[in-house]
Protein backbone atom coordinates (compact mmCIF):
# COMPACT_ATOMS: atom_id res chain seq x y z
CA UNK A 1 0.00 0.00 0.00
CA UNK A 2 2.90 2.59 0.42
CA UNK A 3 3.54 2.98 -3.46
CA UNK A 4 -0.59 3.36 -3.62
CA UNK A 5 0.32 7.14 -5.05
CA UNK A 6 2.91 6.08 -7.55
CA UNK A 7 0.43 3.53 -9.02
CA UNK A 8 -2.75 6.12 -8.91
CA UNK A 9 -0.38 8.40 -10.47
CA UNK A 10 0.44 6.27 -13.21
CA UNK A 11 -2.70 5.14 -13.77
CA UNK A 12 -4.50 9.20 -14.34
CA UNK A 13 -1.13 10.28 -16.36
CA UNK A 14 -3.24 10.19 -19.18
CA UNK A 15 -6.53 11.17 -18.10
CA UNK A 16 -8.66 11.07 -21.21
CA UNK A 17 -7.52 7.71 -22.10
CA UNK A 18 -8.49 6.12 -18.69
CA UNK A 19 -11.51 7.36 -18.35
CA UNK A 20 -12.54 6.05 -21.98
CA UNK A 21 -11.23 3.17 -20.74
CA UNK A 22 -12.74 2.46 -17.47
CA UNK A 23 -16.29 3.20 -19.42
CA UNK A 24 -15.71 0.39 -21.49
CA UNK A 25 -14.65 -1.68 -18.50
CA UNK A 26 -17.92 0.09 -17.01
CA UNK A 27 -20.21 -1.16 -19.87
CA UNK A 28 -18.88 -4.71 -19.77
CA UNK A 29 -19.40 -5.28 -16.31
CA UNK A 30 -22.91 -3.43 -16.42
CA UNK A 31 -23.63 -5.89 -18.86
CA UNK A 32 -22.27 -8.82 -17.10
CA UNK A 33 -23.92 -8.16 -13.99
CA UNK A 34 -27.65 -7.76 -15.35
CA UNK A 35 -27.05 -10.98 -17.95
CA UNK A 36 -25.32 -13.20 -14.67
CA UNK A 37 -28.42 -12.62 -13.00
CA UNK A 38 -30.51 -13.51 -15.35
CA UNK A 39 -28.65 -16.68 -15.98
CA UNK A 40 -28.36 -17.62 -12.08
CA UNK A 41 -32.08 -16.95 -11.53
CA UNK A 42 -32.69 -19.39 -14.50
CA UNK A 43 -30.16 -22.06 -12.94
CA UNK A 44 -31.85 -21.94 -9.64
CA UNK A 45 -35.51 -22.54 -11.16
CA UNK A 46 -36.87 -25.87 -11.00
CA UNK A 47 -34.44 -27.17 -9.03
CA UNK A 48 -36.76 -27.63 -5.70
CA UNK A 49 -40.16 -27.73 -5.66
CA UNK A 50 -40.42 -27.36 -2.09
CA UNK A 51 -41.42 -24.37 -0.49
CA UNK A 52 -43.91 -23.82 -3.22
CA UNK A 53 -48.00 -23.35 -3.02
CA UNK A 54 -48.94 -23.59 -6.35
CA UNK A 55 -47.81 -26.42 -8.81
CA UNK A 56 -48.47 -25.97 -12.41
CA UNK A 57 -49.27 -29.07 -14.47
CA UNK A 58 -48.76 -29.34 -18.41
CA UNK A 59 -48.06 -32.39 -20.48
CA UNK A 60 -44.56 -33.34 -20.91
CA UNK A 61 -44.32 -33.28 -24.44
CA UNK A 62 -44.46 -29.78 -24.97
CA UNK A 63 -46.49 -26.44 -23.14
CA UNK A 64 -48.98 -26.67 -26.88
CA UNK A 65 -50.19 -30.14 -25.80
CA UNK A 66 -53.45 -30.22 -23.96
CA UNK A 67 -54.48 -32.28 -21.09
CA UNK A 68 -57.85 -34.21 -20.41
CA UNK A 69 -60.59 -32.77 -18.03
CA UNK A 70 -60.84 -36.30 -16.32
CA UNK A 71 -57.62 -35.44 -15.06
CA UNK A 72 -58.69 -32.62 -12.55
CA UNK A 73 -60.75 -35.30 -10.38
CA UNK A 74 -57.36 -37.51 -9.76
CA UNK A 75 -55.44 -34.53 -9.06
CA UNK A 76 -57.75 -33.15 -6.39
CA UNK A 77 -57.77 -36.75 -4.64
CA UNK A 78 -54.05 -37.09 -3.88
CA UNK A 79 -53.34 -36.30 -0.44
CA UNK A 80 -51.93 -32.75 0.47
CA UNK A 81 -53.73 -31.30 -2.37
CA UNK A 82 -56.39 -28.56 -0.88
CA UNK A 83 -57.48 -27.33 -4.60
CA UNK A 84 -57.38 -27.54 -8.55
CA UNK A 85 -57.80 -25.40 -11.12
CA UNK A 86 -57.09 -24.62 -15.03
CA UNK A 87 -56.95 -22.42 -17.62
CA UNK A 88 -55.99 -22.60 -21.59
CA UNK A 89 -54.30 -19.94 -23.56
CA UNK A 90 -56.81 -18.05 -25.62
CA UNK A 91 -54.35 -15.89 -27.68
CA UNK A 92 -56.46 -12.81 -28.00
CA UNK A 93 -55.53 -9.61 -29.64
CA UNK A 94 -57.48 -6.16 -29.53
CA UNK A 95 -57.82 -4.02 -33.00
CA UNK A 96 -54.31 -5.88 -34.44
CA UNK A 97 -53.26 -9.09 -34.71
CA UNK A 98 -50.01 -7.81 -33.23
CA UNK A 99 -51.53 -5.87 -30.42
CA UNK A 100 -51.22 -9.12 -28.47
CA UNK A 101 -52.77 -9.24 -25.16
CA UNK A 102 -52.31 -11.82 -21.80
CA UNK A 103 -55.42 -13.63 -22.89
CA UNK A 104 -56.83 -17.13 -20.48
CA UNK A 105 -59.76 -18.57 -20.36
CA UNK A 106 -59.83 -20.79 -17.19
CA UNK A 107 -62.14 -22.25 -14.48
CA UNK A 108 -65.06 -20.58 -11.98
CA UNK A 109 -62.44 -21.23 -9.51
CA UNK A 110 -59.45 -19.92 -10.45
CA UNK A 111 -59.18 -16.71 -8.67
CA UNK A 112 -59.69 -18.56 -5.32
CA UNK A 113 -56.14 -19.88 -6.22
CA UNK A 114 -54.90 -16.45 -6.55
CA UNK A 115 -55.19 -14.20 -3.65
CA UNK A 116 -53.06 -11.81 -4.50
CA UNK A 117 -55.83 -10.96 -7.35
CA UNK A 118 -58.15 -8.54 -6.65
CA UNK A 119 -61.64 -8.52 -7.68
CA UNK A 120 -64.22 -6.56 -6.12
CA UNK A 121 -67.14 -9.09 -4.73
CA UNK A 122 -69.75 -7.79 -7.51
CA UNK A 123 -68.06 -7.44 -10.02
CA UNK A 124 -66.79 -11.26 -9.42
CA UNK A 125 -70.50 -12.03 -8.62
CA UNK A 126 -71.35 -10.85 -12.21
CA UNK A 127 -68.56 -11.95 -14.17
CA UNK A 128 -69.60 -15.12 -12.58
CA UNK A 129 -73.17 -14.98 -13.80
CA UNK A 130 -72.40 -13.36 -17.65
CA UNK A 131 -71.27 -16.36 -20.21
CA UNK A 132 -69.38 -13.74 -22.11
CA UNK A 133 -67.79 -12.09 -19.19
CA UNK A 134 -64.51 -11.45 -19.02
CA UNK A 135 -62.34 -9.60 -15.94
CA UNK A 136 -59.66 -6.88 -17.60
CA UNK A 137 -56.67 -5.99 -15.63
CA UNK A 138 -56.98 -1.99 -14.92
CA UNK A 139 -53.55 -1.59 -16.80
CA UNK A 140 -55.57 -2.72 -19.80
CA UNK A 141 -58.67 -0.84 -19.11
CA UNK A 142 -56.53 2.71 -18.83
CA UNK A 143 -54.77 1.73 -21.72
CA UNK A 144 -57.56 1.12 -24.18
CA UNK A 145 -59.81 3.44 -22.61
CA UNK A 146 -62.35 0.71 -21.62
CA UNK A 147 -65.48 0.56 -19.24
CA UNK A 148 -66.60 -1.97 -16.80
CA UNK A 149 -69.98 -3.03 -18.70
CA UNK A 150 -68.63 -2.30 -22.22
CA UNK A 151 -68.58 -5.26 -25.16
CA UNK A 152 -65.50 -5.09 -26.59
CA UNK A 153 -64.29 -7.26 -30.00
CA UNK A 154 -61.54 -9.58 -29.33
CA UNK A 155 -59.25 -11.91 -31.99
CA UNK A 156 -57.85 -15.31 -31.19
CA UNK A 157 -54.51 -15.73 -33.22
CA UNK A 158 -55.29 -19.57 -32.33
CA UNK A 159 -58.67 -20.51 -32.04
CA UNK A 160 -61.50 -20.05 -34.64
CA UNK A 161 -65.04 -20.20 -32.69
CA UNK A 162 -68.47 -21.25 -33.91
CA UNK A 163 -68.79 -19.51 -37.13
CA UNK A 164 -65.67 -20.35 -38.31
CA UNK A 165 -63.75 -16.93 -37.58
CA UNK A 166 -61.28 -15.59 -35.23
CA UNK A 167 -63.65 -12.91 -34.20
CA UNK A 168 -65.05 -12.79 -30.51
CA UNK A 169 -66.95 -10.80 -28.48
CA UNK A 170 -66.91 -10.28 -24.78
CA UNK A 171 -68.42 -8.08 -21.60
CA UNK A 172 -66.33 -6.67 -19.43
CA UNK A 173 -67.49 -7.59 -16.08
CA UNK A 174 -64.93 -6.12 -14.09
CA UNK A 175 -61.35 -5.43 -13.31
CA UNK A 176 -58.00 -7.01 -11.52
CA UNK A 177 -55.51 -5.60 -9.58
CA UNK A 178 -53.06 -6.53 -7.76
CA UNK A 179 -52.45 -6.76 -4.43
CA UNK A 180 -49.79 -5.52 -2.12
CA UNK A 181 -48.55 -4.55 -6.08
CA UNK A 182 -46.83 -8.60 -6.33
CA UNK A 183 -47.04 -8.83 -10.29
CA UNK A 184 -49.11 -5.81 -10.66
CA UNK A 185 -47.29 -5.87 -14.34
CA UNK A 186 -48.88 -8.82 -15.02
CA UNK A 187 -52.02 -9.59 -13.60
CA UNK A 188 -52.94 -5.59 -14.32
CA UNK A 189 -52.05 -6.50 -18.19
CA UNK A 190 -54.26 -9.67 -18.07
CA UNK A 191 -57.73 -10.51 -19.26
CA UNK A 192 -59.70 -13.70 -18.21
CA UNK A 193 -62.59 -15.17 -19.69
CA UNK A 194 -65.03 -18.32 -18.84
CA UNK A 195 -63.59 -21.45 -19.73
CA UNK A 196 -66.70 -23.15 -20.01
CA UNK A 197 -67.67 -20.34 -22.70
CA UNK A 198 -64.83 -20.78 -24.48
CA UNK A 199 -64.94 -24.65 -25.12
CA UNK A 200 -68.73 -24.45 -26.25
CA UNK A 201 -67.99 -21.87 -28.55
CA UNK A 202 -64.73 -23.70 -30.03
CA UNK A 203 -64.56 -26.76 -32.18
CA UNK A 204 -61.13 -27.13 -31.46
CA UNK A 205 -61.23 -27.81 -27.67
CA UNK A 206 -62.95 -31.01 -26.73
CA UNK A 207 -62.72 -31.58 -22.62
CA UNK A 208 -59.00 -30.35 -22.99
CA UNK A 209 -57.21 -27.81 -20.60
CA UNK A 210 -53.72 -25.92 -20.92
CA UNK A 211 -52.48 -26.85 -17.91
CA UNK A 212 -53.75 -27.06 -14.40
CA UNK A 213 -52.90 -25.33 -10.91
CA UNK A 214 -52.42 -27.29 -7.85
CA UNK A 215 -52.70 -26.02 -4.22
CA UNK A 216 -50.86 -27.90 -1.46
CA UNK A 217 -51.68 -27.32 1.91
CA UNK A 218 -47.91 -28.05 3.25
CA UNK A 219 -45.74 -26.52 1.15
CA UNK A 220 -42.54 -28.84 2.38
CA UNK A 221 -43.90 -31.98 0.46
CA UNK A 222 -44.70 -29.83 -2.98
CA UNK A 223 -41.96 -31.79 -4.17
CA UNK A 224 -44.07 -35.49 -3.09
CA UNK A 225 -47.34 -33.83 -4.77
CA UNK A 226 -45.90 -33.31 -7.76
CA UNK A 227 -44.53 -36.65 -8.24
CA UNK A 228 -47.56 -38.06 -7.17
CA UNK A 229 -49.40 -35.83 -10.02
CA UNK A 230 -47.01 -37.04 -12.93
CA UNK A 231 -47.54 -40.61 -11.66
CA UNK A 232 -51.31 -40.07 -12.25
CA UNK A 233 -50.44 -40.27 -16.33
CA UNK A 234 -47.61 -42.44 -16.23
CA UNK A 235 -47.09 -44.70 -19.53
CA UNK A 236 -50.48 -42.94 -20.83
CA UNK A 237 -50.90 -40.55 -24.00
CA UNK A 238 -51.19 -37.93 -21.78
CA UNK A 239 -47.81 -37.89 -19.78
CA UNK A 240 -47.11 -34.60 -17.65
CA UNK A 241 -44.89 -32.27 -16.15
CA UNK A 242 -45.38 -31.04 -12.96
CA UNK A 243 -43.68 -28.20 -11.03
CA UNK A 244 -43.75 -24.51 -9.50
CA UNK A 245 -44.96 -22.20 -11.13
CA UNK A 246 -41.64 -20.05 -11.61
CA UNK A 247 -39.85 -23.51 -12.70
CA UNK A 248 -43.00 -23.90 -14.96
CA UNK A 249 -42.43 -20.59 -16.82
CA UNK A 250 -38.01 -20.76 -17.16
CA UNK A 251 -38.84 -24.26 -19.10
CA UNK A 252 -41.37 -22.71 -21.14
CA UNK A 253 -38.91 -20.21 -22.08
CA UNK A 254 -35.97 -22.47 -22.04
CA UNK A 255 -37.85 -24.54 -24.50
CA UNK A 256 -37.71 -21.22 -26.74
CA UNK A 257 -34.13 -20.93 -25.92
CA UNK A 258 -30.44 -22.08 -24.21
CA UNK A 259 -30.38 -19.08 -22.06
CA UNK A 260 -26.77 -20.08 -20.38
CA UNK A 261 -25.55 -20.38 -23.91
CA UNK A 262 -26.77 -16.91 -24.97
CA UNK A 263 -25.79 -15.45 -21.98
CA UNK A 264 -22.18 -17.15 -22.34
CA UNK A 265 -21.88 -16.21 -25.98
CA UNK A 266 -22.51 -12.52 -25.26
CA UNK A 267 -20.22 -12.49 -22.25
CA UNK A 268 -17.48 -14.54 -23.97
CA UNK A 269 -17.46 -12.23 -27.04
CA UNK A 270 -17.65 -8.75 -24.87
CA UNK A 271 -14.61 -10.29 -22.17
CA UNK A 272 -12.61 -10.83 -25.32
CA UNK A 273 -12.86 -7.22 -26.60
CA UNK A 274 -12.42 -6.17 -23.22
CA UNK A 275 -8.95 -7.81 -23.20
CA UNK A 276 -7.97 -6.74 -26.29
CA UNK A 277 -8.85 -2.84 -25.14
CA UNK A 278 -7.40 -3.21 -21.49
CA UNK A 279 -4.37 -4.50 -22.84
CA UNK A 280 -3.53 -2.45 -25.55
CA UNK A 281 -3.86 0.59 -22.59
CA UNK A 282 -1.36 -0.70 -20.09
CA UNK A 283 1.19 -1.99 -23.12
CA UNK A 284 1.04 1.69 -24.10
CA UNK A 285 0.88 3.58 -20.75
CA UNK A 286 4.10 1.01 -19.69
CA UNK A 287 5.92 2.10 -23.24
CA UNK A 288 5.40 5.50 -22.32
CA UNK A 289 6.48 5.51 -19.33
CA UNK A 290 10.17 3.54 -19.95
CA UNK A 291 12.66 6.43 -18.83
CA UNK A 292 10.35 7.13 -15.53
CA UNK A 293 10.97 3.21 -14.74
CA UNK A 294 14.55 3.45 -15.41
CA UNK A 295 14.31 6.54 -13.00
CA UNK A 296 12.82 4.14 -10.32
CA UNK A 297 15.34 0.90 -10.96
CA UNK A 298 18.23 4.12 -10.16
CA UNK A 299 16.93 5.13 -6.94
CA UNK A 300 16.92 1.94 -5.56
CA UNK A 301 13.38 0.20 -6.61
CA UNK A 302 14.01 -3.51 -7.41
CA UNK A 303 12.75 -5.75 -10.42
CA UNK A 304 10.17 -6.81 -8.58
CA UNK A 305 8.48 -3.53 -6.76
CA UNK A 306 8.15 -2.48 -10.68
CA UNK A 307 6.86 -5.77 -11.79
CA UNK A 308 3.97 -5.23 -8.54
CA UNK A 309 3.41 -2.13 -9.31
CA UNK A 310 2.75 -2.15 -12.97
CA UNK A 311 0.19 -5.36 -11.96
CA UNK A 312 -1.32 -3.26 -9.18
CA UNK A 313 -1.80 -0.42 -12.00
CA UNK A 314 -3.47 -2.96 -14.27
CA UNK A 315 -5.80 -4.99 -11.19
CA UNK A 316 -6.77 -1.26 -10.28
CA UNK A 317 -7.85 0.40 -13.30
CA UNK A 318 -10.08 -2.95 -14.30
CA UNK A 319 -11.36 -2.98 -10.37
CA UNK A 320 -12.68 0.60 -10.74
CA UNK A 321 -14.33 -0.13 -13.81
CA UNK A 322 -16.00 -3.28 -12.93
CA UNK A 323 -16.99 -2.38 -9.71
CA UNK A 324 -19.10 0.80 -10.90
CA UNK A 325 -20.09 -1.47 -13.97
CA UNK A 326 -21.43 -4.34 -11.02
CA UNK A 327 -22.73 -1.29 -9.07
CA UNK A 328 -24.73 0.50 -11.52
CA UNK A 329 -26.20 -2.52 -12.37
CA UNK A 330 -27.35 -3.79 -9.04
CA UNK A 331 -29.20 -0.43 -9.17
CA UNK A 332 -30.82 -0.54 -12.47
CA UNK A 333 -32.02 -3.33 -12.22
CA UNK A 334 -33.83 -2.00 -8.66
CA UNK A 335 -35.00 0.98 -10.72
CA UNK A 336 -36.20 -1.07 -13.66
CA UNK A 337 -38.57 -3.54 -11.33
CA UNK A 338 -39.90 -0.25 -9.56
CA UNK A 339 -40.89 1.42 -13.38
CA UNK A 340 -42.20 -1.38 -15.04
CA UNK A 341 -44.39 -2.24 -11.85
CA UNK A 342 -44.15 -6.08 -12.09
CA UNK A 343 -44.05 -6.22 -15.79
CA UNK A 344 -40.66 -6.90 -15.80
CA UNK A 345 -38.67 -8.23 -13.22
CA UNK A 346 -35.19 -8.09 -13.56
CA UNK A 347 -33.09 -10.91 -11.30
CA UNK A 348 -31.22 -9.31 -7.91
CA UNK A 349 -27.71 -8.99 -8.61
CA UNK A 350 -26.74 -11.44 -5.07
CA UNK A 351 -23.44 -12.68 -3.86
CA UNK A 352 -22.57 -15.10 -6.53
CA UNK A 353 -22.78 -12.88 -8.59
CA UNK A 354 -20.49 -10.32 -7.01
CA UNK A 355 -17.61 -13.20 -6.03
CA UNK A 356 -18.14 -13.90 -9.97
CA UNK A 357 -17.05 -10.64 -11.37
CA UNK A 358 -14.80 -9.15 -8.77
CA UNK A 359 -12.82 -12.52 -9.66
CA UNK A 360 -12.97 -12.12 -12.97
CA UNK A 361 -11.50 -8.78 -12.48
CA UNK A 362 -8.48 -9.45 -10.69
CA UNK A 363 -7.88 -12.51 -13.48
CA UNK A 364 -8.40 -9.97 -16.17
CA UNK A 365 -6.07 -7.29 -14.63
CA UNK A 366 -3.54 -9.39 -13.89
CA UNK A 367 -3.83 -11.20 -17.54
CA UNK A 368 -3.38 -7.71 -19.20
CA UNK A 369 -1.21 -6.35 -17.50
CA UNK A 370 1.20 -9.76 -17.41
CA UNK A 371 3.45 -8.55 -20.30
CA UNK A 372 3.69 -4.94 -19.79
CA UNK A 373 4.56 -5.83 -16.32
CA UNK A 374 7.29 -8.43 -17.28
CA UNK A 375 8.79 -6.37 -19.38
CA UNK A 376 8.94 -3.25 -17.13
CA UNK A 377 10.59 -5.67 -14.83
CA UNK A 378 13.50 -6.72 -17.24
CA UNK A 379 14.24 -3.14 -18.54
CA UNK A 380 17.54 -2.67 -19.06
CA UNK A 381 18.43 0.84 -17.06
CA UNK A 382 20.78 2.47 -19.64
CA UNK A 383 19.05 1.46 -22.68
CA UNK A 384 16.08 3.33 -21.19
CA UNK A 385 17.76 6.16 -20.18
CA UNK A 386 19.21 6.74 -23.62
CA UNK A 387 15.48 6.22 -25.13
CA UNK A 388 16.63 3.39 -26.86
Amino acid sequence: MKYLHLIWAALFRRKTRTFLTLASILAAFLLFGMLDGIRTAFADLGRNSDGAQRLQTTSRLSMIESLPMSLANRIERLDNVEAVTWANWFGGAYQNPRNQLFTFAVAPNYLDLYPEIEVDPAQRKEWDATRTGVLVGEGLMRRFGWKVGQQIPLQSTIFPNSDGTLNWSFVISGTLRAKDGKNAGFTENMLLLHYKYFEESTPYVNSDVGWYISRVADVRRSDAVAKAIDALSANSPHETKTMSEAAAMASQLKQMADIGLIVGSIMGAVFFTLLLLTGNTMAQAVRERTSELAVLRTIGFTAQSVLGMVLAESVLLVLLGGVLGLGLATVLGQIVNAVAGGMINLPTIGLQSWLLGLGLMVAIGLLVGALPAIRAMRLNIVDALAGR
